[in-house]
C-alpha cells in the first residue's frame, strides 16, 4: 500500500487557480494526493498529466485516480524531461513549446520510500544501500560509498547535506570500506554516528539525517533535475498559468527562489508608460504571494515531516 501524507495540499492546489477546462501537470505524483485534489476540480474538458519515476507510485495512482477516467494521463518520467513528456502526451504547443495552465512540484520524498526498508533511504531501517527513486537507473548509494574517493564523498555531504563533519565522515567511510564493503544503511548510519562528536549527537536530529539526505540527492541528481525542470516549467506555462513549488530544504528553495526572481518583473516605470524606460525589464512572472507559504501549526502537529516545507507560487504574465 502506497500511503503518503501530502504536505501543503490545499494551499498548493488553491494556488494553481484551477480552471475546470485547463491542462495541469503534477510533476511529482507521489501518493497522488495533489493529483486527486486537482482532478476533483476539473471538468470533462480538463486534463491532468502526472509524472513520477517510481513505478510503485504510478501503480498506486492507477487505482486511486481511476474514477477520473480519461482526463488523467500518467507518465513514467523524471521531471527534468518535462517538455518531452508533455510533447509525447500531445499537449497543444505554441512556437514548438507545450502550453499548460498550471504545474505543481512537491519535492519531498514520498513517505513509502522513506518507510519501506528495501528502498534504502532510511537511516532508521537496516537495508541494502540503494536510494534510487527510479530503479531502472544504475547509480546507487552503495556505489558512491564504496567506490568514490574521500574528497568526492566529502563534497556531497557538505554541499547537499550542509554537514559540518563531512570530511571526518568521508574519511571514516573510506577507512571502513578498506576492511569490508559497506553494504547496508545500518552500517553506514553507524559510521556516520561515530564520526560526529558525542556532544553534537545529543542535540538536534539523528546524526545520519544530513548525510543520508545528501546521498539521496546525489544518487538521483535531484538539484540538477530541479534546475532543468524549473526553467522548462516557466516556458511551458500559458499566460495566466501558475507554477507551485513545495521545497523541503534550503538548497531546493534557493533554486526555486532564484528561478522565480530571475523572471519576476522588476520594471519601476509608471503603469501608464507604453514601454519600459527604467531598464529593469518587464519579466515573465509575478509572485502570488510574494513570500513563501508555510505549513500551519495544525498540519505540523498532524505531520511533523512538513516542518521544513515551503510553498512558492508564481504566475506567468501575458
Amino acid at each position: 500500500m502506497f500511503h503518503h501524507v501530502t504536505v501543503l495540499k490545499e494551499e498548493s492546489v488553491k494556488g494553481l487557480n484551477i480552471r475546470p477546462d485547463g491542462i495541469y501537470v503534477d510533476c511529482t505524483l507521489g501518493g497522488a494526493g495533489h493529483s486527486e485534489l486537482i482532478a476533483s476540480q476539473l471538468g470533462p474538458q480538463g486534463r491532468l498529466i502526472a509524472l513520477d519515476q517510481d513505478e510503485a507510485a504510478l501503480a498506486n495512482a492507477r487505482v486511486r485516480l481511476a474514477p477520473y477516467g480519461d482526463i488523467i494521463t500518467l507518465v513514467k518520467s523524471n521531471f527534468r524531461y518535462l517538455k518531452m513528456a508533455l510533447k509525447e502526451a500531445g499537449v497543444p504547443e505554441k512556437d514548438g513549446v507545450p502550453q499548460v495552465d498550471g504545474i505543481l512540484f512537491d519535492l519531498g520524498v514520498s513517505s513509502p520510500q522513506l518507510d519501506e526498508a528495501d528502498r534504502g533511504f532510511s537511516y532508521n531501517l537496516d537495508a541494502e544501500l540503494d536510494m534510487r527513486m527510479d530503479r531502472d537507473e544504475s547509480l546507487t548509494a552503495k556505489e558512491i560509498v564504496n567506490e568514490w574517493d574521500a574528497r568526492e564523498i566529502s563534497n556531497i555531504l557538505r554541499d547537499y547535506g550542509e554537514e559540518k563533519f563531512a570530511r571526518k565522515i568521508a574519511a571514516n567511510i573510506v577507512k571502513a570500506r578498506e576492511k569490508a564493503p559497506i553494504e547496508t544503511t545500518g552500517q553506514l548510519a553507524e559510521i556516520i554516528k561515530v564520526s560526529i562528536p558525542a556532544a553534537t549527537r545529543r542535540t538536534g536530529p539523528h546524526p545520519a539525517k544530513r548525510s543520508f539526505q545528501a546521498l539521496r540527492i546525489a544518487v538521483n541528481d535531484e538539484l540538477g533535475a530541479m534546475q532543468e525542470a524549473m526553467e522548462q516549467s516557466i516556458d511551458c506555462l500559458s499566460p495566466g498559468g501558475r507554477v507551485a513549488v513545495i521545497t523541503f530544504h534550503s538548497l531546493e528553495d534557493r533554486i526555486c527562489k532564484t528561478a522565480f526572481t530571475k523572471e519576476v518583473a522588476s520594471c519601476s516605470c509608471p503603469t501608464d508608460f507604453p514601454i519600459c524606460v527604467c531598464g529593469g525589464g518587464e519579466g515573465r512572472l509575478k509572485l502570488t504571494p510574494r513570500k513563501p507559504i508555510l505549513p500551519t501549526e495544525e498540519e505540523l502537529e498532524a505531520n511533523p515531516r512538513a516542518r521544513s516545507s515551503k510553498l512558492r507560487i508564481a504566475e506567468k504574465l501575458g
